[in-house]
């Protein structure tokens, strides 16, 4: 009721000051309104009307300090920095004691980037402040800003001590948990918070993450449950809930969240693909088509829509519909690697090898460099008779992926194609060093060269 009724008068104020502009007419404000008026203004980035309310302000009360200090935190706002601080040093002659007067300095120095200076004036702050929590979450940003986690999040805790409902200052000191991969005393901490605070639907969100990021994905569940018990219209309680029950494979269940989700909020194209996936997981297959095509609807330059698309029908082995999905991602992204390899694999699958094979060179080119990328390219290189540069481009990939035997069998294969069998025999016996068991590779990819007397002896000499 008090922050309804101040904010009403707020707006009164700024009406009245606005009118006042209009009119050309000089209305009286004490210097309380002025500094909330001028404050709005800053807030909202209109720093004209902020300067015209503070020259004003200034001349209907010409010793106000408050009115000094929030002109103090316009030279801050623009960057006057030593203005700011020859104000400051005047007004400190005047009130040694006033807390706002450490705090700008500590402001000064911030924007500087000496975080120590700017800290030591905080806590000079702390010694004259009536609201602690405040000055303990700048102190914490400060820390933050040096990288210091520890000291932030003690002084962000500090902060949440003095006040439970600053929530920005619980949600910096879950980041520094975080930060610090202390999932687990972020828990104890959640906690304890929680035991005092048992209502606070953002910490009962807050320890269903640090639950999902450890993989309990059943305490994730409990935790997110009861924020959105508190706070039915939680949006981010419902989808984290979601994402839990699919890790937890409970796949009707994280679609009701989903669907709560969309009820609460405009349908994203993230929801409905995640939706069109449970149901695929369902085997409700013309619901995920659905809702498939639901997302690329909802946001048809979602080249990730696309390929869910894509890989839906390549399980559905509908490869002809496949090759028209990932072609609709690629003309969003054509740079994307992993696109280029989904083109190859369907055009493979069509036995279309050209396109296959301009689909892998595309996927290395964009940087993909994995290693059954090069496997895949050359398998393809070799149904188009294009020996020699399936040899080249593993030759290529050795100097990434140092004796890997799908390597050595493919080229000891291909050299023994070639009647090599020199080169052949080598690669043969580095194959079969580092894998005698997957031996048989040369037979899937090679059968003719397997069946030959000299190929059956060198394997035979390594058995010996």
């Amino acid at each position: 009721m008090n922050l309804s009724q101040e904010e009403e008068e707020n707006s009164l104020s700024l009406s009245k000051f606005e009118s006042m502009l209009k009119t050309n007419k000089v209305f009286f404000f004490d210097s309380e309104e002025f500094e909330d008026i001028i404050l709005h203004y800053m807030d909202t980035g209109r720093l004209n009307l902020a300067k015209k309310a503070l020259k004003l302000g200034l001349e209907q009360h010409p010793k106000s300090t408050g009115l000094k200090l929030v002109h103090v935190e316009m030279l801050v706002y623009e960057d006057k920095l030593d203005i700011a601080e020859k104000l400051l040093n005047e007004l400190y002659a005047i009130e040694p004691t006033n807390e706002e007067i450490y705090i700008q300095k500590a402001n000064i120095y911030s924007k500087k980037d000496d975080h120590n200076k700017a800290i030591e004036f905080l806590k000079i702050a702390l010694e004259y402040t009536d609201d602690y929590a405040d000055v303990y979450s700048m102190i914490g940003m400060e820390y933050l800003f040096m990288d210091n986690l520890e000291l932030a999040k003690e002084n962000f805790i500090r902060c949440l001590d003095e006040d439970t409902e600053d929530y920005s200052a619980l949600y910096n000191v879950v980041y520094c948990f975080d930060f610090l991969d202390q999932n687990e005393e972020a828990i104890v901490y959640l906690d304890k918070f929680i035991n005092n605070n048992p209502y606070s639907e953002v910490a009962w969100h807050q320890l269903g993450r640090q639950f999902y990021a450890l993989k309990n994905y059943e305490k994730a569940v409990w935790a997110f449950e009861y924020a959105t018990i508190i706070d039915d219209s939680f949006l981010g309680a419902y989808m984290e809930k979601a994402k839990s029950f699919e890790k937890l494979k409970k796949f009707q269940e994280a679609i009701d969240c989903y669907t709560t989700a969309i009820e609460l909020d405009d349908p994203s194209s993230f929801v409905l693909l995640r939706m069109a996936k449970c149901y695929e997981r369902l085997k409700n297959i013309e619901l995920a088509l659905s809702y498939y095509l639901k997302t690329v609807h909802e946001d048809p330059l979602l080249d990730k829509g696309w390929i869910a698309i894509t890989d839906f029908y390549i399980r559905q082995k509908d490869f002809q519909k496949a090759l028209y999905y990932v072609n609709k991602a690629i003309g969003i992204d054509g740079e994307n690697p992993m696109y280029w390899k989904r083109f190859a694999a369907v055009n493979s699958a069509l036995h279309l090898f050209e396109e296959a094979e301009y689909g892998y060179r595309k996927a290395f080119e964009c940087g993909d460099v994995n290693l059954d990328t090069f496997t895949l390219w050359t398998d393809v290189l070799q149904f188009l008779g294009e020996f020699e540069t399936a040899i080249e481009i593993l030759l290529e990939a050795t100097n990434l992926f140092n004796e890997e035997y799908e390597i050595e069998y493919r080229l000891a294969g291909l050299y023994f194609t070639k009647n090599e069998s020199i080169k052949g025999n080598f690669h043969l016996n580095n194959g079969l060093r580092l894998n005698y068991n997957n031996r048989t590779l040369l037979k899937d990819y090679f059968p003719v060269v397997w069946e030959r007397t000299e190929v059956q002896k060198q394997i035979a000499k390594f058995v010996k």
